[in-house]
């Protein structure tokens, strides 16, 4: 199968995934195959819905129009067009997924195959209804695909190279059980925004998409503001207003009164407007309903603090971003050759 082959599959991809709205799903009837699959993958996302409390319509349907918007010609082009994939293929490579947002580990499937490779996936119990009918629409598009893409419940076995996603915890015992394999092995690693103190307030309602879409769950939400000494978080707290309705929802409310129980009676000093809780703090990885700050005296003590930390960090946000910075309101819509923790998962994969 050419790269061109795989481009001109994805492109159709992204056509179905773009169909699926919150409500209102308008069906395609010139896409292939999509009379069986529209109605599957529609089941499929209530099926997740339903196993996943975190889960949402909302938030799958962002998932998926993300994916649509990211298979373009345009984007599959600029993507590949610098590397030489000519070389590489047939190898069989494990991926270990995470769950914790809506098809989070489809970026390392993706670029699997595209490198010409064959894909073993072992899908987290939190994320298993999508990605199996995406897999056996490409199967529809190209019969090729039945003899590259496998998806097994058991331990990884017969794999040449892996791809695993987990905690700090779980990395360890990946880089233990991997150690004879090539490999990319993905640690906790969480997102921090930059607060100048002259945002507007249209500037700071685009952060709150990155701390609460997703309800925070991702490694690329914001979960850490660094602020300036003496800043004043009330127009913070008036952008924020808009994601109230998060407290209606049972898991993030139940995060929200243990949490503030717990720094209540630890004597913590707390900003809290209702459903989210700001507590300064040294450490990146806040808990859910709660957002980490920490005071940066200039600009020079803040880029030595992120520099300590940057194995920590997966995107740092900022207004007017710099190329290796990421914009308010654009860290769930990643391009394809943003790589995870950067690393350049094509330039591996074609090394193999």
């Amino acid at each position: 199968m050419t790269i061109d082959d795989h481009k001109s599959h994805l492109i159709t991809l992204g056509k179905f995934l773009k169909q699926f709205q919150v409500s209102n799903s308008a069906q395609d009837k010139d896409l292939p195959g999509n009379d069986k699959f529209f109605a599957e993958m529609d089941q499929k996302i209530d099926a997740a819905i339903h196993y996943n409390g975190w889960f949402n319509r909302e938030n799958i349907i962002f998932s998926l129009q993300q994916w649509g918007e990211a298979l373009t010609p345009r984007n599959l082009k600029l993507w590949l067009g610098e590397y030489d994939l000519s070389q590489s293929g047939e190898k069989t490579v494990g991926i270990v997924m995470a769950g914790n947002i809506p098809l989070v580990g489809f970026h390392d499937f993706l670029s699997v195959l595209v490198s010409g490779h064959k894909v073993l996936v072992k899908l987290s119990g939190n994320d298993k209804q999508l990605l199996p009918v995406i897999a056996s629409y490409l199967m529809i598009l190209d019969s090729r695909y039945e003899n590259r893409i496998k998806f097994t419940e058991d331990k990884l076995e017969n794999f040449d190279a892996v791809i695993a996603t987990g905690s700090n915890n779980t990395a360890r015992y990946f880089e233990y059980y991997f150690k004879n394999k090539p490999s990319i092995i993905r640690k906790n690693r969480n997102s921090v925004a930059v607060i100048n103190g002259n945002e507007t307030k249209e500037e700071l309602e685009k952060l709150g998409e990155d701390i609460f879409r997703y309800y925070g769950l991702g490694c690329r939400n914001v979960s850490k503001l660094f602020v300036p000494k003496d800043y004043d978080f009330d127009s913070f707290f008036k952008a924020m207003y808009k994601w109230n309705p998060l407290i209606n929802q049972d898991k993030y409310a139940n995060n929200y009164d243990y949490n503030k129980a717990v720094y209540l009676m630890s004597e913590f000093k707390l900003l809290d407007n209702g459903f989210l809780m700001l507590k300064e703090d040294e450490s990146f990885g806040s808990p859910i309903s709660t957002l980490f700050y920490e005071k940066y005296k200039n600009e020079e003590a803040l880029n030595n603090i992120l520099k300590e930390n940057e194995e920590k960090i997966q995107c740092v946000v900022k207004n007017n971003a710099g190329k290796e910075e990421v914009g308010f309101g654009q860290t769930q819509k990643p391009q394809l050759w943003d790589y995870a923790d950067n690393i350049d998962t094509i330039d591996f994969l074609s090394k193999l």
